[in-house]
């Protein structure tokens, strides 16, 4: 092949996609634009984990893009749709979130699952998520995770899995 200045090429890989196949339908109705004329009109969220001597605690957080307040937010030990429905039913049940308001998120399979669209729905929330793996499209939700962890989740070693939510004031049970 080197003689006849032939070179190799080799297929990409396969890799399995894990967010439905409905998840290219969903607008971004934000467009890094996380500032809002009121409370409760536009959202993000999104999941961070915290390491604990019994495994992982997930958290999920609602934030309002006006107040910049974290105003749902949900902790379990697994990574299911059921862990985010909690953080947004949170918000809605304690904050009049407008009808027609925006949640946006990022393309992970629980945020562009049929049951989170469905309960988005429910709560009158219009969904919006931004492109895949662009981590500027979710930027303020991830900023809040960075700075909750350099402040906080860093600085201890939690033993379980109640401690972590005791820390970070999220006394909830799991």
């Amino acid at each position: 092949m080197r003689e006849l200045g032939l070179k190799p090429c080799q297929p990409r890989p396969w890799r399995l996609g894990l967010t439905e196949a409905s998840a290219h339908l969903l607008p971004d109705l934000v467009a890094r634009d996380f500032t809002a004329g009121a409370p409760c009109e536009k959202m993000v969220g999104d999941i961070t984990y915290i390491p604990t001597w019994e495994g992982w605690v997930y958290l999920a957080t609602v934030i309002d893009c006006y107040t910049k307040a974290v105003i749902g937010w949900a902790m379990a030990d697994n990574y299911q749709t059921p862990l985010i429905e909690d953080a947004i039913r949170m918000a809605a049940r304690n904050y009049p979130i407008k009808r027609g308001a925006i949640f946006h998120s990022d393309r992970g399979s629980n945020y562009t699952s049929a049951q989170f669209a469905n309960t988005l729905r429910s709560l009158g929330i219009r969904q919006s998520v931004g492109r895949t793996g662009i981590c500027y499209d979710n930027s303020m939700a991830e900023s809040f995770f960075g700075t909750l962890k350099n402040e906080r989740v860093h600085r201890v070693v939690y033993a379980t899995r109640k401690q972590a939510m005791a820390n970070l004031g999220l006394s909830r049970s799991i």
